[in-house]
């Protein structure tokens, strides 16, 4: 399972460096373009405007996969490590919870806006919401492994 999970985070990165990329490609061409001979490219704006959703969203991820979120540790610092344990899994199973309503939420936006396209470069809109519903899938698999991980060791016993 740790290699899927490894490999998996591999093509996330290869994939958000070469978005990164070609979105600040594209902006420093417009940027210059407009600047210095009065033109741009004008397919440019939407192509990073999509990048820039992808990246954010594949970000969460591999941010997530990281344990790199922000969090308040003032409370769990103070508890057993049994009670830290069990707060865990409680906040995990909530924040699965919320990975599925993400999920729905998007699936559903992508599925209404497929048929509705972007002015330029005529790419289904809908492509933004299935950044959502990558990012809540991959993100709720990791929560649902980490979970049971923590769920079976609170079982056992198994503080550390």
């Amino acid at each position: 399972m740790n290699n899927v999970i490894f490999y998996t985070s591999k093509i996330l990165e290869t994939i958000v460096v070469l978005l990164l990329s070609a979105m600040a490609i594209m902006v420093f061409t417009n940027v210059v373009l407009r600047y210095s001979f009065h033109t741009s490219i004008t397919v440019a704006e939407e192509l990073s405007r999509y990048a820039f959703v992808w990246v954010t969203f594949l970000g969460a991820v591999l941010v997530f996969k990281e344990n790199g979120h922000v969090s308040v540790s003032v409370l769990i610092d103070k508890l057993s490590p049994f009670k830290r344990k069990l707060l865990t899994v409680l906040t995990d199973g909530v924040m699965l919870y919320c990975c599925y309503l993400i999920f729905v939420g998007s699936y559903a936006q992508m599925q209404l806006n497929m048929s509705n396209y972007a002015p330029i470069s005529e790419i289904p809109t809908g492509v933004n919401f299935l950044a959502g519903v990558i990012m809540s899938g991959l993100i709720g698999l990791l929560l649902l492994i980490r979970l049971v991980s923590n769920a079976i060791q609170l079982a056992k016993g198994e503080l550390a």
